[in-house]
């Protein structure tokens, strides 16, 4: 028996790399074909981005909890959110929750204390860089964070919402990706976090100034090893 995987999604580029990363590995630990139950509730990300734009955290954890109470009536033993961003309203709904979580920046955190990285540089959405979800991740387990210049930050967060989110990537976005990686590794981050759930969809790790941490993926494969906890 394994236990049944929760996804409550945010965009659906994002979601649906998280949920085709467990799918695809699974396998390898469980049989040909075979991988754990999973259910995913979407709400439109156009339910979240007035709350998200004005900081309204709390009421993106509402929404957030209205779609864990969803999948963990349809049996899920725990919830994954394959969007970095909403991570920020899980202070909000803290024991408030029909079932657990898995938390995608400490997964990440994790695998960098693991990779022996010290200094981290974080790319995703402005809400994101400048939000206190990965700087409290990584500082608990010793491990500093930097986050690109103000304008960076403004130009990336138009990529993700006009481009990434809508399945556009174009050439000149993801080189403009690896600038903003290599001021990063200017300033000392050995390693940068893909941040944002699409970042991986059009970032390459052999093109890339620093080592990549795969946001989405990682969270897949954490989802993964707790379905497949005895």
């Amino acid at each position: 028996m394994t236990r049944h995987i929760g996804i409550v999604a945010g965009s659906a580029e994002g979601a649906a790399l998280c949920y085709r990363t467990i799918c695809a590995e699974a396998p390898a630990f469980m049989g040909e074909h075979n991988h754990p139950e999973i259910t995913m509730n979407s709400m439109p990300m156009a339910e979240h981005m007035p709350h998200i734009s004005a900081g309204d955290w709390e009421s993106v954890a509402e929404l957030m909890l209205a779609s864990a109470r969803k999948v963990a009536r349809a049996g899920a033993d725990f919830a994954i959110c394959p969007d970095n961003t909403y991570h920020q309203a899980f202070r909000h709904f803290d024991g408030r929750s029909p079932i657990p979580w898995v938390h995608i920046a400490e997964v990440v955190a994790e695998e960098a204390r693991r990779l022996g990285y010290a200094r981290l540089g974080v790319m995703g959405t402005k809400y994101l860089t400048e939000g206190p979800v990965y700087p409290e991740a990584l500082g608990g387990l010793g491990i500093e964070s930097e986050i690109p210049d103000a304008a960076d930050r403004e130009r990336v967060n138009e990529i993700i919402f006009k481009e990434l989110v809508n399945g556009i990537f174009p050439e000149a976005s993801r080189l403009y990706l690896n600038e903003v990686a290599g001021k990063l590794k200017a300033r000392g981050c050995d390693a940068v976090v893909l941040g944002c759930t699409e970042l991986p969809l059009i970032v390459r790790p052999d093109d890339t100034p620093l080592p990549t941490l795969d946001s989405t993926r990682l969270l897949a494969r954490a989802a993964l090893r707790r379905a497949l906890e005895q």
